[in-house]
C-alpha cells in the first residue's frame, strides 16, 4: 500500500482563497476590513520569519496587518499596556502575541490579557474552557487545520477511533477536543502510555504531535489509517553536506506511508495550514464582532 499524500500546501492555498473572498464581501457589503495585530518581543530568528510570513499573507488576503516589534528587555507591564490598547481598537479583530516570550515575562498572564473574542490563537483560558465544553470558541490554528484536512479527506469522522500522540495545550489537548466534537472515540497517548505502539495500531486517525523526530514507525500504523504528522523537527543531513540539516516529522515518513491510507508530509503538510487558519480565525472574529454570519468552511 502506498498512502495518498495530503497536500497541506495546496489545501492552505484554498483556505486563503476562501478568506480573501470573504474579505472582499465584508468590504463591499459592510465596509469592514478585518485587522490582525501581531506582537513580537525580542529578536528570535525563527519568530521573526514567522511574523513576517503572517504579515505578508494577511495583506495578500486583503486584511489589515498591524505589527508591533518590541525589544527583548521590554517590561511585561508595557506589553500588557499594548495589549490593552489593541483590545480597545475597533480596527483590530485578531491579536496574536508570538511565543516564546523572554524569560522575565509570564506567558499565561500575557495570553490571558488578550480579549478572548480577539484571541485568534485560541490560547486564552476562556477559549480553552469553551472548546472543552463544546461551545463556540476561537480554536487553536494547528488543530483547526488538522481537522479541516481530516474532514476533506474522510468526510464524516463519526465513530472512528482517533489517537492523538501528545498532550500539549497548543496541539494535543485541543485536537482531542475537536475530534470528540466530531464523535470520534479519542485516546490521548503520551510518554507514559503503556504499550504505546499497540495503542497507535488501533487508530483509524493518528495525529502525531510529540516533537520527537521520526518516532512513529510504520509498524505502529493500522493499515489504511489516516496519519496527520504535526511534528516539525530539524535533524542532521550529512547527505547534503557537512553541517546541513533537513526537516522531518514525528513520523518515519517512508515506513508509515507504506502502511497508511493517507499521510501528511513534512514539510508541506500541517505547517502551511497554521497561518492559513490564523487568517481564517481573524475573519471569523471580525464577523462575530460585527454580528455577521461566520464564513462557511473556515471554522470548527
Amino acid at each position: 500500500m502506498s498512502a495518498k499524500i495530503i497536500d497541506g500546501k495546496a489545501f492552505a492555498a484554498t483556505v486563503r482563497e476562501k478568506v480573501a473572498s470573504h474579505v472582499v464581501r465584508l468590504k463591499a457589503d459592510h465596509g469592514i476590513t478585518p485587522g490582525l495585530a501581531v506582537v513580537l518581543v525580542g529578536e528570535d530568528p525563527a519568530s521573526q520569519v514567522y511574523v513576517r510570513n503572517k504579515g505578508k499573507q494577511t495583506v495578500e488576503c486583503g486584511m489589515q496587518s498591524f505589527e508591533h516589534k518590541l525589544p527583548a528587555e521590554t517590561p511585561e507591564a508595557d506589553l500588557l499596556a499594548l495589549i490593552d490598547r489593541l483590545n480597545a481598537d475597533p480596527a483590530v479583530h485578531g491579536i496574536l502575541v508570538q511565543l516564546p516570550l523572554p524569560g522575565h515575562m509570564n506567558a499565561d498572564a500575557v495570553i490571558n490579557a488578550i480579549d478572548p473574542a480577539k484571541d485568534v490563537d485560541g490560547f486564552h483560558i476562556s477559549n480553552v474552557g469553551l472548546l472543552g465544553t463544546g461551545q463556540k470558541s476561537m480554536v487553536p490554528c494547528t488543530p483547526l487545520g488538522c481537522l479541516m484536512m481530516l474532514r476533506d479527506h474522510l468526510g464524516s469522522l463519526s465513530g472512528l477511533n482517533a489517537v492523538v500522540l501528545g498532550r500539549s495545550n497548543i496541539v494535543g489537548k485541543p485536537m482531542a477536543q475537536l475530534l470528540l466534537g466530531e464523535s470520534c472515540t479519542v485516546t490521548i497517548a503520551h510518554s507514559r502510555t503503556r504499550d504505546i505502539e499497540e495503542v497507535c495500531r488501533r487508530a483509524d486517525i493518528l495525529v502525531a504531535a510529540v516533537g520527537r523526530p521520526q518516532m512513529i514507525k510504520g509498524d505502529w500504523v493500522k493499515p489504511g489509517a489516516t496519519v496527520i504528522d504535526v511534528g516539525i523537527n530539524r535533524i542532521d543531513a550529512p547527505e547534503k553536506g557537512e553541517g546541513k540539516t533537513r526537516l522531518v516529522g514525528d513520523c518515519d515518513y517512508d515506513s508509515c506511508a507504506e502502511v497508511a491510507g493517507a499521510i501528511t508530509p513534512v514539510p508541506g503538510g500541517v505547517g502551511p495550514m497554521t497561518i492559513a487558519c490564523l487568517l481564517a480565525n481573524t475573519v471569523t472574529a471580525c464577523c462575530r464582532a460585527n454580528g455577521l454570519s461566520e464564513p462557511e468552511g473556515l471554522t470548527a
